[in-house]
């Protein structure tokens, strides 16, 4: 693996591979120095080029527990401020001495853009590009919901995908890159996925995607789905009026108190709802819904840190370096293209 730009090329192989490496790595956090040596001299800039909370800190965390250098570098109060190209960036941050990049980006397609480009040999990977894709969002939802999985089973999660899992993702589809992610990734692991939706917030061409499309959250809810995960409505991103008013969404669309109760009586007891944050608490989500011990929102940030360092350990050191408790030279490093 060069790179992580998208969940639809990865299969179901690569896939796994991810997952279950982050169950290794989730080890760390129950230990009392959570550190491994595995990138030990190297260097990941977390590339930030649009706003970030818990993506950016998550890469962070996740580079630091592997013990590499990072550097943080956003686009406010830098020279990209100044009118300066991405090229001319990322080749400047390379020069320093980046040996991956993590990069957010407004546009659709920057990632792999840069990825392709020639500019640079280090890692890329996409923190989010645009309305496109978020990668590592959607893969730190499928360890949670593979764990979740394993616990009704009673077995052991390595090694398992989410065959017959079905999953109803809520809300601003249109907008969101998370969806699109979760999506290809999901059903990727055999998961049964249902978007509902306004109409107005489902893209055009849906109906080529590997899903079922509803415009009733009430009837997908009926469904007895095994997972919800509400998205956020992204009125950063919206130039238009998409639905007639705030209280008319969650009217409709919102996973309210009575909403919650539905979930709870649809039959499957350890239904959980998700979040990828940051919850809109009366909008898109009641309070009660978002304190509820069935949402997942926390334990996706856990798990996120596991999932972030699972890519990087398997872009830059996996393969030198079996164990990730054994650091690899810098200039083992295979160069990416």
């Amino acid at each position: 693996m060069k790179h992580l730009l998208s969940t639809q090329d990865l299969s179901h192989a690569d896939a796994l591979r991810i997952l279950d490496t982050a169950e290794e790595m989730a080890t760390v956090s129950g230990r009392e120095v959570k550190k491994l040596p595995a990138l030990r001299g190297r260097t990941v800039v977390n590339l930030f080029l649009e706003d970030s909370t818990r993506t950016r800190i998550s890469f962070e965390a996740a580079a630091k527990r592997l013990s590499a250098d990072v550097i943080n570098f956003s686009g406010k109060g830098t020279s990209v401020s100044k009118g300066e190209s991405l090229k001319d960036t990322v080749q400047t941050l390379e020069a320093i001495g980046a040996d991956a990049i993590v990069m957010r980006h407004w546009a659709s397609g920057a990632a792999a853009q840069l990825a392709d480009s020639g500019w640079i040999r280090s890692a890329v990977v996409n923190a989010g590009d645009g309305t496109h894709e978020h990668p590592t969002q959607a893969l730190l939802d499928a360890f949670t919901l593979r764990r979740h999985l394993a616990l009704r089973h009673g077995t052991a999660p390595h090694g398992t995908d989410l065959a017959g899992m079905k999953v109803v993702i809520v809300g601003d589809i249109l907008h969101s890159r998370v969806a699109r992610s979760n999506l290809w990734l999901l059903t990727t692991l055999g998961a049964e996925v249902t978007l509902a939706a306004p109409p107005t917030l489902v893209p055009v061409g849906v109906g080529d995607w590997p899903c079922t499309v509803t415009y009733s959250l009430d009837e997908a809810l009926a469904g007895a789905p095994d997972a919800v995960m509400m998205l956020r409505v992204q009125s950063e991103r919206m130039h238009d009026a998409f639905f007639p008013s705030a209280a008319e969404y969650t009217r409709s669309w919102g996973l309210t108190d009575e909403r919650l109760g539905m979930l709870e009586a649809s039959g499957v007891e350890d239904a959980v709802i998700m979040h990828p944050g940051p919850m809109n608490r009366g909008l898109e989500i009641s309070a009660a819904a978002a304190d509820s011990t069935r949402n997942t929102a926390l334990e996706q940030v856990a798990n996120g840190v596991s999932i972030r360092m699972a890519v990087l350990y398997l872009l830059l050191s996996a393969s030198d370096s079996p164990d990730p408790s054994t650091p690899t030279a810098p200039s083992d490093r295979k160069a990416t293209a």
